[in-house]
């Protein structure tokens, strides 16, 4: 009798378990499907990026745009200063450059890209443009809550500093037009003379990777020149692209040029709007992720001329 219970208990305890392993074999086929299909919908890259991003409560995430790589030199700075926040640039290469875009169209571009950053938990957005910033910048700090950082015209310091009274800008179209910089060139360059310059065809050399070479100083000789010409003594750089070619430009001016590169100043401004937001720092990855719209050779070149640690990894390509 004892013999006999103990054979059904044990068929029981038998059945019991192959019930259980069922059920997980199940429940792991339901996970692998589920899996399966979130890399369908959203795509590979776009899943290793939302690991990737995952939110600590104190974490500082600093979204970054560009209307390209140029963007990368603000980035250089920002990350020179608070090497410790996490990163993530959005080079928009697939519509590059903003310079010959409607203010409407920069507009659509800059508010899809911060949703896009906000959705990844940015904290604050530096709009690493000076076009975009000229074209969207009031738009973007109507529309979101998150603070915005634009690139400032560094014509006060070059306009204060200036001993020979003549000042020049290197920028874009968009740049100039824009009543950030009208307002500036009103503000503090009412004793200098300003010399202007629309640097055409620059942005898309940085784009192909071209920051050195016969081509790009061709090219710079065509809009340096007549500043040095001028008697200028400082030169103003009006896009985030031309910090690239600094070489090239000190190479022509021979140094009869100070260059004044803003990005400086606001990799500064970000860390005192991060202060006054009291966004305080604390559980963090560490990490620098760099996505472009178009293609990303030149942008892992230019960052890793910076930083040569970055992994491969790092560098996304995304439709945004």
């Amino acid at each position: 009798m004892y013999f006999e219970s103990f054979t059904v208990f044990e068929k029981q305890a038998n059945s019991i378990s192959l019930w259980f392993i069922m059920k997980c074999a199940c429940l792991l086929t339901l996970l692998l499907r589920f899996l399966s299909i979130c890399l369908q919908k959203i795509g590979f890259a776009k899943l290793l990026l939302l690991c990737l991003l995952k939110k600590y409560y104190f974490c500082i995430m600093i979204g970054i745009f560009d209307s390209g790589v140029g963007g990368i030199s603000v980035w250089k700075e920002l990350y020179g200063l608070m090497p410790n926040q996490d990163f993530v640039y959005v080079a928009d290469s697939a519509y590059c450059p903003y310079g010959r875009k409607s203010a409407d169209q920069i507009i659509e571009r800059a508010k899809k890209i911060s949703e896009f950053l906000i959705d990844k938990n940015a904290d604050v957005i530096v709009v690493a443009c000076n076009t975009a910033t000229a074209a969207a910048i009031e738009y973007l700090r109507s529309h979101f809550s998150v603070p915005f950082v634009g690139m400032e015209p560094a014509i006060k310091p070059a306009a204060t500093e200036s001993k020979s009274g003549i000042v020049g800008v290197l920028a874009t179209a968009g740049t100039f037009k824009g009543s950030l910089y009208l307002n500036t060139l009103t503000k503090f360059a009412s004793n200098v003379k300003v010399i202007e310059q629309t640097g055409d065809g620059l942005v898309e050399l940085v784009e192909n990777g071209k920051i050195y070479g016969r081509e790009v100083e061709l090219l710079l000789q065509k809009y340096i020149n007549p500043i040095i010409d001028a008697g200028a003594d400082k030169l103003v750089l009006g896009c985030t692209h031309y910090p690239f070619l600094i070489e090239a430009i000190k190479k022509i001016a021979n140094n009869t040029l100070t260059i004044i590169n803003p990005a400086i100043a606001v990799a500064q401004q970000t860390q005192k709007i991060i202060n006054e937001n009291n966004i305080k720092p604390a559980k963090h990855f560490e990490t620098s992720i760099f996505i472009s719209t178009g293609n990303i050779e030149t942008m892992k070149m230019l960052v890793h001329n910076i930083n040569n640690t970055i992994d491969d990894k790092n560098f996304l390509i995304q439709n945004i």
